[in-house]
């Protein structure tokens, strides 16, 4: 698979990224670690080399089980993990910082981000130029490579490049998730910040496998999307499903293979996907070989937007 440039850094990155969030259990059902670490090394076979993880996915559980899935091949992967707002003073950094650098069974990581800003989920408000001052430390110590920030607003990014270089943003991104296209994305064109997209197929909406009725099982993140939630949301979610489903057949190619191309067909984007299981992964990265052509980019997106027009511009995919 090709690699793109992380930024203006040195570090080079697939554009299909190996998912975690689901490693850590939390917050899904049906999450076994056997099936998730032959996933995530499937996923590597098949030339995913990017993984993405956080601190906060099980409380250090999905970096444990990215390191039994890639530790003998670490020299030959990224890394990329996340600090949680309630650790963002300049020791709970380092400290939060060494948590996983231990956890991922590794001496650096590749890129280091801050997961939400600060005051997100009732934490307490920290400065960002405090929290960068670590950063910037560890990236100096070379136990971080790269600096990244995930679900920030414009203007938070823009704060936050004060005090040091930031290489990405990771924002919910998808076909029927667009809201960073307003002021976001021109903002990390003009700056050279590489565009790491979670939530790629939309929490598997993409993959046109949950019908109109679909109900999730207690305790599965995805009952609060809006996208699910909202009953107009979803009606038109279904709608635009079947617009998309003869252009994948005339690709030759799955629903969520086509979102994904037309994802990293978008400048300096990368698609963040899951996988519960190794042929997920091995699916998820055939979609890096698919050449659309630009009618074909243009009419998905004429269709995506029969999902995003209707909805607000909150960055926040969840009712939490």
């Amino acid at each position: 698979m090709e690699t793109r440039p992380l930024g203006t850094s040195n570090i080079q990155i697939t554009p299909i990224i190996m998912g975690t969030w689901q490693a850590g259990k939390r917050g899904w059902t049906g999450i076994q670690d056997e099936d998730t670490i032959k996933a995530i090394r499937t996923a590597f076979e098949a030339g995913i080399t990017t993984v993405d993880t956080a601190e906060i996915y099980g409380d250090g559980h999905s970096e444990q089980i990215v390191a039994q899935a890639l530790s003998d091949v670490r020299d030959q992967v990224v890394y990329a993990t996340k600090v949680f707002p309630n650790h963002l003073k300049y020791n709970q950094v380092i400290e939060a910082c060494e948590r996983s650098l231990k956890n991922l069974q590794t001496d650096y990581i590749d890129l280091y981000q801050i997961h939400w800003p600060s005051g997100s989920f009732n934490s307490e408000i920290v400065p960002i130029e405090e929290t960068m001052r670590a950063l910037n430390k560890l990236k100096e110590q070379g136990k971080i490579w790269a600096i990244g920030v995930s679900n920030f607003s414009r203007d938070q990014l823009a704060e936050a490049a004060q005090y040091g270089r930031i290489e990405s943003l990771q924002p919910p991104y998808s076909l029927f998730w667009r809201q960073i296209e307003k002021d976001i994305v021109p903002y990390c064109l003009e700056n050279n910040i590489s565009i790491l997209a979670y939530s790629s197929l939309a929490q598997g909406l993409l993959t046109g496998k949950f019908g109109p009725a679909h109900q999730f099982s207690e305790g599965d993140n995805r009952s609060s999307n809006k996208l699910f939630a909202d009953k107009e949301n979803y009606t038109r979610v279904q709608t635009a499903l079947d617009k998309l489903r003869p252009i994948a057949e005339r690709n030759h190619c799955t629903l969520a293979q086509l979102s994904l191309a037309w994802l990293i067909a978008q400048p300096q984007t990368h698609a963040i996907v899951g996988a519960r299981h190794d042929e997920q992964s091995q699916q998820n990265a055939q979609a890096a070989a698919i050449q659309l052509s630009d009618h074909d980019l243009d009419e998905i997106d004429s269709i995506g937007r029969i999902v995003t027009d209707p909805l607000d511009d909150n960055l926040m995919m969840w009712n939490f």
